[in-house]
């Protein structure tokens, strides 16, 4: 199982400072029609993001 903070690292591409829980969300990946998942997370003391991953495939985007 991934961890919050694991699953920020993967949508970011880089360490994050803060996540807080995953949830699951009601939208299908463009890509493969799998499972979205959401979490939200903090790259920068300033900026704060909502992270989209798909559970099946490398998709991945944010709110920004």
């Amino acid at each position: 199982m991934v961890t919050p903070g694991k699953l920020a690292e993967l949508i970011e591409g880089e360490r994050v400072m803060d996540a807080e829980g995953i949830e699951d969300t009601d939208r299908d990946c463009p890509d493969c029609g799998g499972d979205v998942i959401s979490v939200g997370y903090m790259p920068s003391v300033t900026e704060f993001v909502t992270g989209y991953k798909c559970q099946d495939c490398g998709w991945s985007e944010t709110d920004r």
